[in-house]
């Protein structure tokens, strides 16, 4: 049985572990910054990326009290401005039935955000799961999960996405089911890595001789040192989830009418663009925003949690 001594417990402490309490950091350490702080520091150091998190408060905002916000009704028809141009009482126009553009987007936003929110939270929750398990118990439990991670990732994934809506049939729940299948190996391939290099660790070794149980050293130390990296991809994916429910809502397999999909608004519109273009501009532009501000939020979510860029 390996022996410790007491400067190895306070390493592992510091490090994560439970095992000890941790010690007060020694001259040339790094500071342990609170929530409030580190908000600041990110707000100072990653100003785009702040910008970008504002404009998704937003979006989150407008999402939630759309019922609120929203000057009118998303269905509801105007039978005297049909392809009216964007003007007073239709800041944004209005589409081919006459319902006002403005409105629809707003209440897009709603169900952009929900797909995504579901498709996330789901994914993240199967794939940390795979993750731990394959990454910690190894050998052949990995390699069978690896070699289904394997042939998912191989087949591109919006052709995939494309198949399982297609079987299914056009509905937001058989949408958020295909984006899972999608989404999944990737979360879990990242959570599998990061519990690969967490349980070479010490303080992983010292609970494994203290007679910690496999599923305490994957859910009490594995898990919290894989938050960030799973933070990160799941800020970066949301904008691609974003996209492909555009994608499958504009080829008639996602959302179904007459629900306000962003990518059901542009399949609808296409027809119309020479005559009233601003009915495919306008979802596009909203399109473009929300996913530009994921992935700016993203990659500065990535550098600010950069292990070599924290001092």
């Amino acid at each position: 049985m390996t022996e410790w001594s007491s400067n190895e417990t306070d390493s592992a402490a510091r490090a994560g572990s439970t095992l000890a309490e941790p010690s007060p950091p020694n001259a040339g350490e790094i500071p342990i910054e609170t929530r409030g702080q580190a908000t600041l520091r990110f707000a100072r150091t990653q100003k785009l990326g702040t910008t970008a998190g504002l404009f998704i408060v937003l979006l989150i905002l407008l999402a939630a009290f759309a019922a609120v916000v929203a000057p009118f009704e998303p269905t509801e028809q105007n039978r005297h401005a049909f392809l009216a141009a964007p003007g007073v009482g239709n800041w944004l126009g209005t589409d081919d039935l006459g319902r006002d553009l403005l409105s629809r987007i707003i209440h897009g936003a709603r169900i952009s955000l929900y797909v995504g929110t579901v498709t996330v939270a789901v994914s993240l929750f199967l794939g940390v799961l795979i993750g731990l398990v394959a990454g910690y118990i190894g050998g052949a439990v990995d390699g069978a999960l690896q070699a289904l991670i394997d042939a998912i990732l191989s087949i591109p994934p919006i052709v995939l996405a494309l198949f399982v809506a297609s079987l299914l049939g056009p509905s937001i729940s058989n949408v958020i089911i295909a984006l899972v299948i999608v989404t999944t190996p990737r979360f879990a391939r990242v959570a599998r890595g990061e519990m690969q290099r967490v349980k070479s660790e010490d303080y992983i070794e010292a609970a494994v001789v203290l007679g910690a149980s496999r599923a305490r050293v994957m859910l009490r130390h594995g898990l919290p040192n894989m938050v960030p990296a799973l933070t990160v991809v799941a800020s970066l994916g949301f904008g691609n989830i974003i996209i492909a429910e555009a994608a499958l809502s504009f080829l008639g397999i996602g959302t179904p009418p007459p629900e306000p999909s962003w990518g059901l608004m542009l399949s609808q519109g296409m027809m119309y663009f020479e005559l009233a273009p601003w009915i495919v501009i306008f979802p596009g532009v909203a399109i473009s925003l929300a996913v530009l501000s994921f992935n700016l939020f993203g990659d500065a979510l990535r550098d600010f949690l950069d292990p070599k860029l924290i001092r």
